[in-house]
């Protein structure tokens, strides 16, 4: 992360008054999720619960689109205090706080359940409360749901398949490192740029939740799908240190639920819109192939688990496994 950035952030941070009192704002929500994103609509309800809440004193514009940057463009404007809000990747939110890696492991989560209760529980408490000594102030975990595969060359049925793709991944160091050692030409990018990449061949696919997939209109630039389900995608939900620091206690209280429930509407879009989300791409031409030998993809990745124990802690992955 750029030094100078934190450095503002701390200033930032140090300069908050030490009370704030109940006063009229008009926040700025950045969100790269199209206007249908599982996340933009939950987003949307947050900023409907905050504004009856507070009586209309607070509204808060969610700007969707990558309207105010990609990820971690709004990222950075929250640690510099121009941007107010974000729901984020963990994933990209782990360039500015490395303890974040832990959940981009893949296949740690078995299902949406699982995820929920590691996220929603003392090990996403903690993550939460850690966020601040990197400059960020977590609201509430969610989640966008399992990642799958789509390339333009051909059916990927095993990790075979995948070998020699250039595939477009998040910007992160764990994504690359994963899809290295299973034999793709890993090309990390801002999801903004990802439909024109794909269109003109620039990599020949890319890896994201279903919904993401729909709402990125990739299905219009990829010929194959392949549920692969190799990773889940938490959300953060962000606000600027500076923002929240002009917030009375009462007022954190409301963001703080606000953003919960909107984290639990947020699941419930994402987990409706893979199968509606199936259906659309099979309606654009997209061929989706169920039949992925997942296990292979895990052996694929077996020299790179011990390396991840000792960087997480075999503690904190056993923690995370065994949570039910």
């Amino acid at each position: 992360m750029n030094r100078r950035i934190l450095m503002t952030a701390g200033m930032i941070l140090a300069m908050l008054p030490l009370t704030a009192s109940a006063q009229e704002m008009t926040l700025n929500l950045g969100l790269v999720g199209g206007t249908n994103a599982p996340e933009v609509i939950a987003m949307g309800q947050f900023a409907d619960e905050v504004k009856e809440k507070t009586s209309g004193r607070i509204e808060v514009r969610v700007q969707p689109g990558g309207a105010l940057g990609g990820d971690r463009e709004v990222i950075e404007g929250l640690l510099l205090g121009t941007i107010d809000m974000t729901t984020s990747s963990s994933s990209v939110v782990a360039n500015f706080d490395p303890g974040l890696k832990v959940l981009d492991i893949p296949f740690l989560f078995r299902d949406f359940d699982h995820a929920d209760a590691v996220l929603n529980g003392p090990i996403g408490d903690k993550m939460l409360a850690d966020l601040p000594s990197h400059g960020l102030v977590g609201l509430a975990f969610g989640g966008m749901g399992f990642r799958q595969l789509t390339n333009s060359v051909r059916p990927v049925k095993s990790v075979e398949d995948v070998k020699g793709l250039k595939i477009r991944t998040q910007q992160n160091d764990m994504h690359i490192k994963v899809w290295s050692a299973l034999g793709v030409l890993p090309t990390p990018m801002a999801i903004p740029e990802v439909y024109t990449a794909l269109q003109q061949g620039v990599v020949d696919g890319q890896e994201n939740p279903v919904g993401a997939i729909v709402n990125n209109r990739f299905g219009e630039v990829q010929k194959y799908l392949s549920m692969t389900n190799h990773a889940f995608t938490p959300l953060v939900v962000l606000i600027a240190p500076a923002t929240w620091g002009q917030l009375s206690e009462a007022d954190k209280a409301v963001f703080t639920e606000a953003a919960k429930n909107a984290m639990t509407r947020n699941r419930q879009e994402a987990e409706a819109s893979i199968d509606s989300g199936l259906k659309t791409l099979e309606g654009q031409g997209v061929t989706v192939i169920k039949d992925v030998d997942t296990a292979s993809f895990r052996a694929g990745l077996d020299p790179l688990f011990a390396d991840f124990a000792a960087e997480f802690g075999a503690d904190q992955l056993a923690a995370i496994r065994d949570t039910k």
